[in-house]
């Protein structure tokens, strides 16, 4: 086994982002004992919230999770339902809709951008589909001008899982304004967290009054606090899906340096994919592509090796070597709760399958440095896949050239 050299920094997967105000922020919500929810920090939160997304109304969650499972209640699903999603995304996802007795029908994902495959989409809906759910891997936006075009003719609404995507921009817009509802996550993952919290955009007028109740455990007590009631009753489903003030005190601190955040994460993602051009070129490695027409968020740095024995080769390479590397989504359809509660779009999902098992993520957070993503670069480019060049041969010279896409379908 070789050892990673003397002197070496280990380079940790992730470090959650910190700070400077939060913990003045904490502080704060603590000394006014108001922890509840719904106080001065869960305002500012959601107004950093709407301008960085364009969405006007928005509700912090406790987690993506509750966002969703807010956004299955206002669907109104019965069972048999159907909500079309893809296959290569986490279980919450498709979970969330199973909840309420829908049946999740999973699609396909590009071999490229590993977002919704819109002729996939298209082979799936029926009669019984209720929902359209575009997942924005990496950050990188779907079509959405086809997925809501789609949408529109089969007269379905669009819910965007834009977990991985605050701060991209489809066409100039952000992402999590082009469905009806989105939702946001803020895992201790993420780009800007409060540990694990989330939120649910409202884009729908339509929608806002009756999502703000079931998030308040279907009460509608918000009307009584405006003093539109003189008492406030249980007046539909629900359930406790307001963020404690605490951690919307940690999350409002995050987003005011959601820019800074941004630029950083934005800077390790360029010298990772300047660096691996030529190298994944020769040993068949597919690197993020960003279509022309889309900015992504810097979420995650991922690469799609030729075969799953490659993977396991290069996450013992870059183990011994001090960089800390891991895999991603298995595709739901293959999963044991997927195979029970959902199905497969006709033509199945192969893409989804290939990419699960040889998906590998890069180090990338805000306590990363220039040096040490260097080192995660000098460490891939000793790595030799099956379908590369011989070992001997040595990595080229890296250059700033667009990586080659690799059609892994």
């Amino acid at each position: 086994m070789t050892i990673a050299p003397a002197g070496t920094r280990t380079v940790p997967f992730h470090v959650p982002h910190t700070a400077a105000k939060q913990q003045r922020y904490l502080a704060e919500v603590l000394e006014s004992g108001d922890l509840d929810g719904n106080g001065p920090y869960s305002a500012r939160a959601a107004e950093l919230l709407s301008a960085i997304t364009g969405s006007p109304h928005v509700l912090l969650t406790p987690s993506c999770t509750s966002a969703l499972e807010i956004a299955a209640l206002l669907l109104d699903l019965a069972p048999g339902d159907e909500v079309v999603m893809p296959s290569f995304t986490f279980a919450p996802t498709a979970s969330a809709f199973a909840l309420r007795g829908a049946v999740p029908v999973f699609v396909d994902c590009h071999p490229d951008t590993l977002t919704l495959d819109e002729e996939s989409l298209r082979a799936a809906l029926t009669e019984r589909t209720r929902a359209i759910v575009a997942v924005h891997y990496a950050g990188v936006a779907c079509e959405m001008d086809l997925i809501r075009r789609i949408a529109d003719e089969h007269g379905v609404p669009v819910i965007e899982d834009n977990a991985h995507g605050l701060g991209a921009t489809y066409r100039d817009r952000p992402l999590g304004g082009f469905g009806a509802l989105a939702a946001q996550s803020f895992h201790a993952t993420k780009n800007v967290h409060c540990g694990k919290g989330g939120a649910l955009l409202v884009n729908d007028e339509a929608l806002v009054d009756r999502a703000t109740i079931i998030r308040d455990r279907g009460t509608d007590r918000h009307r009584y606090f405006l003093g539109q009631v003189d008492k406030y009753r249980w007046v539909d489903l629900g359930s406790s899906y307001i963020l404690p003030e605490v951690l919307a005190a940690l999350l409002a601190a995050q987003l005011e340096e959601f820019d800074a955040v941004q630029r950083h994460r934005h800077r390790l993602w360029d010298t990772y994919h300047r660096g691996l051009a030529d190298w994944a070129a020769e040993q068949g490695v597919a690197l993020p592509a960003v279509p022309e027409g889309r900015a992504h968020s810097a979420h995650l740095y991922h690469l799609v090796l030729p075969a799953e024995e490659d993977r396991s080769a290069l996450l013992d390479h870059l183990r011994e070597r001090g960089v800390q590397a891991t895999i991603h989504f298995q595709a739901l359809h293959t999963s044991p709760a997927g195979l029970r509660y959902g199905r497969s779009a006709p033509g199945g999902c192969p893409v989804s399958e290939r990419v699960a098992d040889r998906l590998v993520r890069l180090p990338l957070h805000t306590a990363l440095d220039d040096a040490q993503a260097e080192q995660v670069v000098d460490a891939l480019l000793t790595f030799r896949t099956g379908a590369g060049a011989p070992a001997g041969t040595g990595p080229r010279t890296r250059t700033a050239g667009s990586p080659r896409r690799k059609d892994l379908a």
